[in-house]
């Protein structure tokens, strides 16, 4: 692999990842002005699932070779495996209505060593020792991260269920996202899988929303930001416009995108490396606009966080020797 493509595979990679890691701070922006998850989420999905027909159709009528569609069979699973990708941002944004996003982003990096275990059990292998000790690096940061060190600090239980739920959400997008119909153009892909992505967060806005609330949790989850009132809104078409198209931009188009393209250049283990960027930009991002305090013991505990992660995804003394043959 040339150079130039390994240093534009971690470009891509490393700027997708940053704006993904904003994501969370326009989230908690829209909370603080009274919006709902299901507002949140469906304007996402609705903006996002436009601009990437839009895409689609532009590379198919640009392209100079005939684009391979999908099967049936590909469609279907692409759809199920998409149902994760809705669950993902579902409760990664219920998450951050009870804790902190810079803890929220520690949470969702949890898929580290989620992905381990899945592997393992796939394989029906015992991860070796490197993979061990990064996530016992992993565990040990996260502890700091989240700063529950501090007896005083109580972290609302709620937050930290639905984050880690967003945590093994994305452990699953990764793996089907990397395993399924790889060979259908980015677009086509990604469209077939926001699709279903899109049932589960109208699912959602249909209980939590539109229709009655006689599900406590889901009821909770509407009445929080919104005054703790018992009046029920219709959904307010001003999150379209007004935080639709950032969360859109920011959280279905450009990062897969750009994920897509930086990936195959980079690898896969120094693309995971490079993608980590995410956690310290979400955090850093939270500090500037949202004022959420972050002391020094929790920067010590992302550094572990991210130390692991290159740990994990270093390339082994034996692939290097394999590397130097070839």
């Amino acid at each position: 692999m040339e150079k130039k493509n390994i240093l534009k595979g971690v470009l891509f990679v490393g700027i997708g990842a940053s704006i993904y890691g904003m994501l969370a701070t326009f989230v908690k922006l829209a909370y603080q002005e009274g919006y709902t998850t299901s507002e949140v989420t469906t304007s996402q999905f609705i903006l996002g699932l436009l601009g990437l027909l839009i895409l689609n159709f532009i590379q198919t009528i640009t392209s100079k070779k005939t684009l391979p569609s999908p099967t049936a069979k590909e469609v279907r699973n692409l759809m199920i495996a998409g149902t994760s990708l809705g669950c993902t941002s579902l409760f990664y944004y219920i998450s951050v209505q009870y804790i902190n996003v810079s803890i929220a982003i520690v949470l969702l990096m949890q898929s580290v060593w989620f992905s381990v275990v899945v592997e393992s059990f796939l394989t029906k292998k015992l991860p070796n020792a490197r993979k061990i000790i990064s996530v016992v690096i992993v565990l040990i940061g996260t502890v700091l991260a989240t700063n529950l060190i501090n007896t005083e600090i109580q972290l609302d239980f709620k937050g930290i269920f639905w984050g880690l739920l967003a945590a093994a959400s994305y452990t699953l997008t990764m793996f089907t996202s990397n395993t399924l119909a790889t060979h259908l153009p980015v677009f086509r892909k990604s469209i077939i899988m926001l699709c279903g992505g899109s049932i589960v967060i109208f699912v959602f806005l249909f209980f939590a929303q539109i229709g009655p609330l006689h599900f406590g949790g889901l009821k909770s989850i509407y009445l929080n930001f919104t005054d703790n009132t018992e009046h029920i809104h219709s959904f307010r078409y001003s999150i379209l416009w007004k935080y639709g198209f950032v969360l859109a931009l920011f959280g279905t188009v450009i990062p897969p995108i750009l994920f897509n393209i930086g990936f195959p250049n980079a690898g896969l283990g120094l693309g995971s490396i490079v993608s980590s960027l995410e956690l310290p930009v979400s955090v850093t991002m939270a500090f500037v606009l949202l004022g959420e305090e972050v002391i020094a013991v929790q920067w010590l505990g992302i550094v572990l966080i991210l130390f692991a992660i290159v740990l994990m995804n270093l390339p082994s003394q034996k692939n290097y020797k394999s590397v130097e043959i070839s």
